[in-house]
């Protein structure tokens, strides 16, 4: 046994009462006889498990034989579960089960206090650990009282006599896997549908599943001689205490859609199914899936919901309440800068965001924590900080808790106790460890406070300039002053803003908004107007704006973000001023207001690798089936890397090449994902192709057009060809799988149509892309899609000169590479093929001048002097079909003018090869990129790419005038 002195303990700073209990302790184990291998023990371990918790002590004077047994660890969930029901595998009744179980607990506390104390495992094995325990004693129990009350009644069948499974809810720590060394665990009991037991003694479902969990919770919570199993919470259940103890999912979901307050939604992010009844097992994994969909809904908004903002300041208001009535500044918990605060603070995120970055959606804090840091919610090395801050805090909890298994966070004042705790924490001595605990605890309250805590008076005190704009937004009768007020602030047309707020305040939207809403329109629109006179056209950008304050007048959190993120508010009038085509997004998807919460982000291009792994985790969490939330989610996602790459251009953060390449990996990964997608539906749906199981099908996505060349512009449509590489006379294996065999043909023509779809849907968030599939051999009259073979055999045989032409930008974009790598053979040999200079010239010079004619400004016959950039003479297409003459008049002789489908880069090729000047060259390409960049300037203004010539600017008259020159050169030799 372990040998120590009165000396040794009271030289370690301990009292000499405690000396004299804790000698008195290892006295009293030593007489009642302990039989183990003391070679067994460790003695060091043995002290700071016993000196610090006389829990500990208590239970190995009752029970000696823990010494050895209780150190023995189980190390999973299951082994648990499988110790737990060894404990009541015989026949045993309710008082018996009730006694085993406690003895299982107190035994296993023991031991993970043990464990906990000589710090042999890290924090979150501790909090695991107290988890599989906790879960265990609730399954077997519930399995348990279960078995015994179908006897009497039957089991639970619903209308249709399938069998209902009542599922436990563990929420806070416990559905976390967070659980302390003395914690509640808080529950919530539902179950799928109403009905009946299919005993001889029925009784309704409601009614056995609330007898079976008051006999579960009883079996749990009851303190008796040997302690409890865990204190049982149920007031977390809808209608608080006055609730229904069991509710069927149908009230659940009733309750949260209609009368779920904002704590819930809190609390909701830690639920999780610990346990269900085994009755209908097969069963139970669908109706976890559909019980955690109903309360998603609920906790998540799928718009980014700062609303939770204020909903927490009133809690933690609360909470700092009931801190200083009942004095707990010393509570680590509770108290400023405790275990809550660092809760809050991710909670708040989750609740704000999750709706979107479904990886948010996830109830463990430490998972959570290095997530909000890469989603740039935390500054650079905040999470680890805050994450030290947490387990020191835990850990502290732990040995407050541990000393006499008591529920309690608070600091002690017993100089002895401190001790035990300063000591369990790795320090000598009281002092040095509370001066760690007050820094951490500093940590966590000033990032709290910078995340949650309210602007500095913001409600109380507004500036003196702030309360001349709310007097302008309230309006007067006398306009005279508001109209000088607006003059003197650069707005350029005063009375036509007046006007404009006056149609705001009055519209529909803004005049049956909610008191709430109301209140938080009237504390934004100041700063707006504010934040507006700084720019050169105010009044132009607030008539910009406008049409986005009623689209989420009904959804006032967005003015929320607006209203706690002064520099969103900043970059919303700067992007709005440049560009009305960014203003519109926002209409029509407010959600994109959250990508102007972090510049670094809103004006940094990723790259594609970068793209698709964001897509990914993006939809991670997505379950397969749910299509609609699929569907929303790659919308968001277009429209957010839409307006980065808007604002990069417009900033001039990012050249126009940059730009293009951008906004073309960007319909690259998404044309992946959605491959990947439509691939899954089918082979799920009719088994795989001549029973190939693959990853990746044998298809391919061609991209045309400017998809193909690596040019695509804002808005840009796709121009996209299928192709597979199955034999047409093969069928899928669906037969052997037990689904509808089809043919492969079939297979891959509603594959197309798959992806067809889900890009050309029309959502309440727009479509993806409107896609054109019109150069696939044969146009609109072939097939949608077709082998590689038969594609090879039209281009050589059938195909026109002009889709040659197009296939100089065809390029492979998603599916399966080798089957990409054929394609590009086949389009090299095709392009490198010899052909009549003279017969080509003509047909590309008839082919424009048919587009010139359809397309182009002198359709109209108005005599006007427009230019169409793109359509007429010296414009965009002039030099794209020139340089696609080019590939096809003189690859045969020089192949390098086939590697590359963009324009620059086939220019740069021609003057490598002597075939065109570097003179000629540098003429095209910089009158190419001038054209492009006007282009999409015009785009980004929302206005016609046939502009007037006397709005024309030098520079672009004369790059169109050398166009048209080196045109008459090379076509009309």
């Amino acid at each position: 046994m372990l040998a120590i002195t009165s000396d040794t303990l009271t030289d370690s700073g301990f009292s000499e009462n405690f000396a004299d209990q804790y000698l008195s302790f290892l006295k009293q184990l030593s007489e009642i006889g302990h039989q183990g291998d003391d070679q067994h023990l460790n003695n060091e371990q043995l002290f700071y498990a016993t000196c610090s918790s006389r829990f500990v002590r208590e239970q190995l004077l009752r029970h000696p034989d823990l010494l050895t047994t209780a150190l023995d660890q189980p190390g999973s969930q299951r082994e648990y579960l499988e110790l737990t029901r060894a404990l009541v595998a015989s026949e045993i009744d309710s008082d018996q089960l009730n006694l085993a179980l406690r003895r299982l607990r107190n035994r296993a506390m023991v031991g993970i206090i043990w464990r906990d104390f000589n710090r042999l495992v890290e924090m979150e094995h501790t909090t695991q650990e107290l988890t599989w325990l906790a879960e265990s004693c609730v399954q077997v129990s519930l399995d348990f009282h279960h078995q015994r009350l179908a006897k009497i009644y039957g089991n639970p069948v619903n209308g249709s006599g399938k069998a209902q499974p009542m599922l436990v809810l563990g929420m806070g720590k416990l559905g976390a896997g967070e659980l302390n060394l003395s914690s509640d665990i808080d529950l919530i009991f539902a179950y799928p549908e109403s009905g009946d037991t299919d005993g001889k003694k029925s009784i309704s479902n409601q009614e056995f599943f609330t007898l079976l969990g008051k006999q579960l919770i009883q079996s749990l919570n009851t303190t008796t001689a040997e302690g409890f199993v865990f204190r049982v919470d149920m007031r977390l259940r809808p209608f608080g205490e006055s609730g229904s103890l069991v509710c069927n999912f149908g009230s659940l979901e009733d309750y949260y859609q209609t009368q779920g307050r904002e704590w819930e939604r809190y609390a909701m992010i830690k639920a999780r199914v610990i346990a269900a009844t085994s009755a209908s097992t097969a069963t139970n994994p669908q109706h976890i899936t559909q019980l955690n969909r109903l309360l998603a809904s609920f906790t998540y908004r799928r718009y980014v919901d700062y609303s939770v903002i204020e909903a927490l300041r009133n809690l933690k208001k609360l909470i700092n309440q009931e801190v200083a009535r009942r004095k707990l500044n010393d509570d680590v918990k509770l108290g400023s800068g405790g275990i809550r605060e660092v809760e809050f603070i991710v909670q708040a995120f989750q609740l704000i965001r999750g709706g979107r970055d479904l990886q948010l959606q996830d109830n463990r804090l430490l998972v959570v924590l290095p997530l909000l840091e890469e989603l740039n919610c935390l500054p650079d090395g905040m999470a680890e900080q805050l994450a030290n801050a947490y387990r020191f805090l835990r850990n502290t909890e732990h040995a407050i808790q541990g000393f006499e298994d008591k529920q309690t966070q608070k600091l002690p004042s017993d100089p002895d106790q401190q001790l035990c705790i300063a000591k369990v924490m790795g320090f000598d001595d009281w002092t040095t460890f509370a001066a760690e605990l007050k820094q951490q605890r500093n940590l966590v309250q000033l990032e709290f406070a910078e995340i949650i805590a309210e602007p500095d008076k913001k409600q109380t005190h507004i500036s003196v300039e702030l309360e001349s704009w709310q007097q302008l937004w309230h309006g007067d009768d006398d306009s005279a002053p508001l109209v000088e007020q607006l003059s003197t602030n650069n707005y350029e047309d005063p009375q036509g803003t007046l006007q404009l707020l006056d149609e705001l305040r009055a519209s529909t939207p803004v005049a049956t908004m909610q008191p709430t809403g109301r209140q938080r329109l009237d504390e934004l629109m100041p700063q707006l107007l504010s934040e507006l006179s700084r720019e050169p056209k105010p009044s132009q950008t607030l008539g910009r704006i406008a049409p986005l304050i009623k689209s989420v007048a009904r959804r006032s959190a967005y003015l929320l973000l607006l209203i706690e993120n002064p520099s969103a508010l900043t970059q919303l009038v700067r992007l709005a001023s440049a560009s009305p085509w960014i203003s519109e997004q926002l209409v029509q998807y407010p959600a994109l207001l959250d990508e102007l919460l972090d510049p670094r982000s809103l004006y940094s291009a990723p790259e594609k690798s970068e793209l698709m792994d964001e897509l990914r985790r993006l939809t991670l969490r997505i379950p397969s089936e749910d299509l609609e939330q699929q569907m929303e989610a790659l919308r968001y996602f277009r429209s957010a890397h839409a307006l980065r790459v808007a604002a990069c251009e417009i900033s001039g953060v990012t050249p126009l090449m940059k730009v293009s390449d951008y906004l073309t990996w960007l319909a690259e990964a998404i044309l992946d994902y959605l491959l990947n997608l439509s691939w899954a539906e089918m082979t799920a749906k009719f088994g795989y192709p001549d029973g190939d199981v693959r990853d990746v099908p044998k298809f391919i996505i061609i991209g045309y057009g400017k998809l193909g060349g690596i040019e695509l512009g804002h808005g840009s449509d796709l121009d996209l060809v299928f192709l597979h590489d199955c034999s047409n006379n093969g069928t899928t294996d669906g037969d052997e799988r037990g689904l509808r065999e089809i043919d492969n043909q079939t297979f891959f023509m509603r594959m197309g149509q798959r992806i067809i779809h889900l890009l050309n849907t029309r959502m309440a968030s727009g479509q993806l892309y409107e896609v054109d599939m019109r150069l696939r051999p044969s146009g609109n009259s072939g097939m949608l899609v077709t082998t590689l073979p038969a594609f090879e055999k039209y281009q050589l045989n059938d195909a026109w000169t002009w889709e040659h032409q197009a296939l100089v930008r065809a390029r492979y974009v998603a599916g399966d590479g080798e089957l990409g790598e054929r394609f590009n053979r086949v389009r090299r040999d095709i392009l490198e093929q010899h052909r009549d200079p003279e017969k080509l010239r003509a047909d590309v010079v008839e082919m424009r001048e048919k587009m010139r004619q359809h397309l182009g400004s002198d359709k109209n016959n108005d005599g006007s002097n427009a230019f169409n950039l793109k359509q007429d003479r010296g414009g965009i297409v002039d030099i794209e079909f020139m340089v696609q003459y080019t590939v096809l008049a003189w690859a045969h002789q020089h192949s390098a003018l086939t590697t590359y489908t963009d324009n620059i880069r086939i220019l740069e090729c021609l003057a490598q090869s002597g075939l065109l000047s570097t003179q000629e060259v540098d003429t095209l390409t910089n009158a190419y990129k001038a054209f492009r960049s006007f282009g999409h300037r015009l785009t980004l203004q929302q206005l016609s790419s046939l502009v007037e010539s006397n709005a024309v600017d030098d520079d672009l008259s004369s790059a169109r005038d050398n166009v048209s020159r080196l045109w008459a050169q090379l076509m009309q030799a």
